[in-house]
């Protein structure tokens, strides 16, 4: 018995593995994709003003979990960013569709209609926003205002 005991501390103490099929030397699999790390990284690359990348990554976690209405937000986001203004109103729809009271999605296409030039359709999602969110509100209501004066 002592020897079985002093043989396990032996091989422990070396790195040896304790059954010869166990290879210490192979990496551990990297961590599965999720939803949730690809609307991470669309987050972070959002923060780097990195559209085209956010682009990407929350359209894979939109993917990954079709009923994840942060990732539409997030997608519609960087579309606007980038320009695809008829496609960014697409994901906010989505996203609204999944939680109507969603604060930051009813700005953020209030936002895109200000810049496709639909002030009525800004001023319709503002009156949904108000009751939800003034702070948002007021930001949407500023970009209609300002708008309105070109």
């Amino acid at each position: 018995m002592r020897l079985v005991l002093v043989s396990a501390v032996l091989l422990l103490a070396t790195g040896a593995a304790a059954n010869p099929d166990d290879d210490v030397s192979t990496p551990a699999p990297p961590a599965a994709v999720t939803a949730e790390s690809r609307f991470n990284q669309g987050q972070a690359l959002a923060r780097q003003n990195e559209w085209a990348g956010a682009e990407q990554a929350y359209r894979e976690a939109t993917q990954l979990r079709p009923t994840f209405p942060e990732a539409w937000n997030g997608l519609g986001h960087a579309l606007r960013k980038r320009g695809a203004l008829e496609e960014s109103v697409k994901a906010y729809q989505e996203a609204l569709r999944l939680r109507p009271r969603y604060p930051q999605a009813l700005e953020y296409l209030g936002e895109a209609y200000v810049k496709m030039g639909k002030l009525a359709e800004a001023r319709e999602v503002l009156a949904r926003l108000r009751p939800l969110d003034p702070n948002e509100a007021d930001e949407l209501a500023q970009a209609i205002a300002q708008a309105a004066q070109r």
